[in-house]
């Protein structure tokens, strides 16, 4: 019966998005009331559906009654039903700063909402073509949101991401071109079955890997296809930058996990253990690469942004991997990144409105001004670092294992080195925070905005964003400990991807 309310994930926030457009002829605040309500159907959703695919199995329904191979399907399982959640709470979560941002307008709603469309559709659907419908209408969404900032620099940003996007797009479109050729299907459960029939070997097979992993790794940001996110990250509205470092690569990269795992198998990379070799290669230069950039950062966002070049390649370097402590690392470290990327990136937009601060000098004495703030925000970087109890210990312990127990030495190692850069990027941030005095240009840099002059000093942080930054590292230190509870919910899936 719960097979019936799976579509709605999809129709939900895309006919929210109409709503919202609707709304706006008729009350400015329209759009907002309609953007939230909808989000709050969608958690409710998504979360019933998602734990009754975790409590009952896989979930599946064939839109319109049509079967597969000709039919859409939609399918939840174990990660999709994590993944699909992730989407929906941390959407709601992000939206009450987006209000707060004011980024005026009915069609920055109506995006934001096609964005959930996508995100939701590309977490479901059992469709390579589909996948990419979702991905195209996710991606468009996102150039829209960044360009919002409305400046030069936002508008050049979304340009080149969406240059980057569509490129990416197309070859994984070419990709499915090439396994469509092969098998005559599109429906994943039945490539799995005929590209197995064909053979791995065979040049259709090879190249439609080839397009669909480079296409989906550039959606990812991996080094050397990254270029478009710290840019995208940047100049885009804080309330636009939390949201999509939150969601967007990481969706992209479950939808990498997935084509893997479900497509091509684990029998792919037995067949062709080049690819396998490749794979973990580019994603070790991107765990290295992205850290040692991010150390070379002075703009706090643009640091944060190199970081997720890093941390996305930890989740490639799990799944390439493929043992099943390194898969099962891989989707916790993608689901803890997201949470705590998001509450940082809303820390650092909370202290640039406040303060003016966006550098690394100019957070200093931030957590003296801000205490709260900045403990939270300390807490989400020592998480990020691999700290335990916390959710990033314990996804870098599961890929480092399984790299181990894989006999992939050098993995380790990279993780090891790529853990000592992050620690040395945000202890930089966190002494500056904590120990390092304010300076004078930083005193009047906080005490420029309108609202301090009126106040005579400092504003406070707005209790909801505060709520936001602290239930984001409250969530990360949670998530440490229920990692065991995960890995036991998430068994069957597990046993189904790995299985040959």
């Amino acid at each position: 019966m719960t097979d019936a309310f799976v579509p709605l994930l999809v129709a939900v926030p895309l006919l929210g998005a109409v709503l919202a457009v609707a709304a706006g002829l008729v009350s400015e605040r329209g759009p907002a009331a309609v953007a939230a309500a909808v989000l709050v159907v969608q958690t409710v959703l998504a979360g019933w559906i998602g734990s009754q695919a975790l409590l009952n199995g896989e979930l599946s329904n064939g839109v319109g009654g049509f079967v597969a191979p000709y039919g859409i399907e939609l399918v939840v399982d174990g990660l999709s039903a994590v993944v699909v959640t992730l989407v929906a709470v941390v959407s709601l979560a992000v939206l009450v700063y987006a209000v707060r941002d004011d980024p005026g307008g009915t069609a920055f709603y109506a995006q934001y909402l096609l964005l959930v469309t996508g995100l939701s559709g590309m977490s479901v659907t059992g469709d390579v073509f589909n996948l990419y419908v979702f991905l195209e209408i996710s991606g468009l969404a996102t150039y829209a949101l960044v360009a919002s900032a409305g400046t030069g620099r936002s508008a050049v940003s979304a340009l080149k991401y969406l240059l980057f996007g569509t490129v990416a797009a197309s070859l994984y479109l070419l990709g499915v071109g090439y396994a469509l050729v092969a098998t005559g299907t599109l429906n994943m459960a039945d490539l799995a079955v005929e590209l197995a029939r064909v053979g791995y070997d065979s040049p259709l097979v090879l190249a439609s890997f080839g397009f669909v992993v480079v296409g989906l790794a550039t959606k990812t940001a991996l080094f050397p296809l990254h270029t478009w996110q710290p840019d995208a990250y940047n100049d885009s509205p804080d309330s636009v930058s939390a949201l999509i470092s939150a969601l967007v690569s990481t969706v992209a990269a479950y939808a990498l996990l997935r084509i893997v795992y479900t497509v091509y198998t684990p029998a792919f990379f037995d067949a062709v253990p080049v690819a396998r070799d490749a794979i973990v290669v580019f994603a070790c230069l991107s765990i290295v690469v992205g850290s040692v950039l991010a150390v070379a950062q002075s703009e706090v966002k643009r640091m944060l942004a190199y970081s997720s070049v890093s941390q996305y390649g930890l989740v490639v370097v799990g799944l390439a991997i493929g043992t099943r402590a390194a898969l099962f690392g891989a989707i916790v470290h993608l689901v803890g990144h997201a949470i705590m990327k998001g509450g940082l990136f809303v820390a650092a937009g909370t202290v640039d409105d406040l303060t003016g601060a966006t550098t690394v000098e100019e957070y200093a004495g931030l957590a003296d001004r801000f205490p709260v703030l900045g403990g939270a925000s300390a807490v989400l970087m020592l998480a990020m670092v691999g700290v335990p109890p916390a959710v990033g210990f314990a996804g870098k312990w599961y890929i480092a294992l399984g790299a181990v127990r894989a006999g992939t030495w050098p993995v380790a190692v990279v993780i090891f080195t790529s853990t000592l850069l992050t620690l040395a990027y945000f202890a930089i941030l966190v002494e500056r925070m904590f120990v390092a005095p304010a300076s004078a240009s930083v005193r009047a840099a906080t005490d420029g905005g309108a609202e301090s002059e009126r106040l005579g000093g400092p504003a406070a942080p707005p209790r909801s964003l505060l709520a936001l930054v602290v239930g984001a590292a409250v969530v990360a230190v949670v998530l440490g400990f229920a990692v065991t509870g995960l890995e036991t919910a998430l068994e069957p899936t597990l046993d189904t991807l790995l299985s040959p």
